[in-house]
């Protein structure tokens, strides 16, 4: 499975050519300057704009070429703009149903009480457009999205027109989208954070072509690439949970260069993925490993690449064993340590964010196979409550609070039938 994509997108303001291809699974942010072209190549992908002599071809089925042309009612894509743009004469319920007129029932690839539930949507299905926050309308517009069961699904800065304090409640809810659906996204950003948080794969947009792809972990730590030399540069590892150490609150991370302990109050599954960022600014290097310390994080490791950011701050590039990592140092510390590409050293690490966890674990996969109708209706409530606790030690807030709340609801629903409870 895969996306092939070839456009040549002219505009007054600028021009974009890109021939390039990515795996059909898996979310692709483009990432780039202001005017680079990341919603003109949305709006071509979902066939909103021609462009002659282009191809865009997904998983297997051609979309675009110089015979074909689906427009936009014909191609399974879900499309969320930077503004929710909701009907006003229906309810969120209405919203959300719009599309399903354009999707035969037997081609439906997402139910639509799941994605409803994903995204915490019943307590909102009767309400107005007018009377949600902007986090909300933009849930519902994600769920709108999802209701046309979507081969493709185009993000286009989803959190622009969402306030600070918003964003970080509806993030919660897209990151689960990201883990439970089976649905290849592109999503523009031109925030590292969000881009850090959701993709896989970073396409890096600059001077009307690609200027690179890579992986998440390579895009943020390779130093030819713009997101190694802004003010927060960061590495991104994949970790997983090989422990905890409950007197002290720390849970121990796995990856292939060795362990992190971060404090943690959740008690995080053992095995379950973590995406961690370290932040260059808070790495600092020694030529011994320094015993007498309070970082805890220490990681031995090799010097790949030294560049210069100014007169006096310098990006260090290391390899722990096989993982990259950045240190942000001064000049003067890459002269007097004498460093070098393959000197060895000591990456002291003094702080971890932990940021995405990855698919639900198997006890949320195996509650979810259970057949409902199986299960005793007296017992219905105990089972979502199960199922929600599996939900939130995996990640999915989203989730784990639709769980929760049917589990009241089947609960309720029961205690009419039994008499004397």
């Amino acid at each position: 499975m895969s996306i092939q994509a070839r456009f040549d997108i002219r505009q007054p303001a600028f021009s974009l050519s890109l021939d390039t291809g990515w795996p059909g699974s898996g979310v692709v942010s483009l990432f780039g300057p202001s005017g680079c072209g990341k919603t003109s190549l949305l709006r071509a992908m979902a066939g909103l704009d021609r462009h002659p002599g282009s191809r865009f071809v997904v998983n297997g089925t051609v979309w675009q070429d110089d015979a074909v042309f689906l427009p936009p009612h014909r191609r399974p894509v879900g499309y969320v703009f930077q503004e929710p743009s909701l009907f006003p004469h229906l309810d969120v319920q209405g919203n959300i149903r719009y599309g399903l007129r354009r999707v035969p029932a037997a081609q439906r690839r997402v139910a639509l009480d799941r994605a409803i539930g994903l995204l915490d949507l019943e307590p909102l299905l009767a309400r107005r457009p007018e009377t949600l926050s902007g986090g909300e309308r933009q849930r519902v517009a994600i769920a709108r999205a999802l209701a046309v069961s979507p081969e493709l699904l185009l993000m286009d800065e989803p959190l622009a027109a969402v306030d600070v304090g918003r964003k970080q409640d509806i993030l919660p809810w897209i990151e689960s989208l990201h883990r439970e659906l089976d649905i290849p996204v592109v999503h523009v950003s031109h925030l590292p954070e969000e881009v850090a948080r959701f993709a896989d794969r970073v396409m890096f947009l600059e001077n009307g072509e690609v200027r690179a792809t890579a992986d998440v972990q390579e895009a943020f730590a390779r130093l030819d690439l713009p997101l190694a030399h802004r003010a927060g540069a960061a590495a991104l590892i994949e970790t997983r949970v090989a422990g905890h150490d409950a007197d002290y609150g720390l849970a121990r991370l796995a990856f292939a260069g060795g362990e992190l302990r971060v404090a943690s109050d959740a008690d995080l599954p053992r095995g379950q993925s973590l995406r961690v960022r370290v932040a260059a600014r808070d790495v600092s290097l020694t030529l011994q490993r320094q015993h007498d310390t309070s970082i805890l994080n220490v990681l031995e490791a090799s010097v790949q690449e030294i560049r210069d950011e100014d007169r006096a701050r310098a990006t260090v590039r290391l390899d722990v064993g096989g993982t990259p990592l950045l240190a942000g140092i001064t000049r003067k510390s890459v002269h007097d340590l004498a460093l070098e590409p393959g000197l060895r050293v000591f990456a002291q690490v003094k702080s971890v964010a932990l940021l995405r966890l990855e698919r639900a674990p198997e006890a949320v996969r195996t509650l979810e196979a259970i057949d409902l109708e199986q299960v005793p209706e007296e017992e219905r409530h105990v089972f979502r409550f199960n199922l929600g606790r599996a939900h939130e030690n995996a990640g999915n807030p989203a989730a784990a609070h639709a769980a929760y709340r049917r589990a009241i609801e089947d609960r309720a629903s029961f205690r009419p039938a039994v008499k004397g409870l």
